[in-house]
């Protein structure tokens, strides 16, 4: 039986989120991605690369010889599906705080 990761268990962790980032501007192959974390082994990276990939984050594009990898914004759309209700609640709670404080600062100033 063959695990299915899920897009926020993918987004769970900073390299990949990095790994996203930077594939969000351009299409690179696995060695350029690679070549952004210094610090960790290139078979690290591939992994975090598969795990993007089985989720569907990352979308695989054959040019000749090498591999390139884009995002996929349609599956970021699930994560920004999931965050909109959360938005719209903090954006209406520092409304009101807004609101509370422009009416202390002009009861102040009276």
């Amino acid at each position: 039986m063959k695990l299915r990761r899920d897009v926020f268990q993918a987004i769970a962790d900073p390299t990949r989120r990095a790994i996203l980032t930077f594939v969000a501007f351009q299409a690179m192959t696995p060695g350029a991605i690679a070549e952004n974390f210094g610090g960790s082994s290139r078979q690290t990276i591939s992994k975090h690369i598969q795990i993007l990939a089985e989720c569907d984050l990352l979308k695989k594009e054959q040019n000749g010889r090498e591999i390139y990898y884009q995002l996929n914004p349609q599956k970021l759309k699930t994560v920004a599906d999931f965050i909109e209700p959360f938005r719209k609640m903090w954006d209406e709670r520092f409304n009101k705080l807004e609101e509370i404080m422009k009416n202390y600062q002009s009861k102040d100033k009276s």
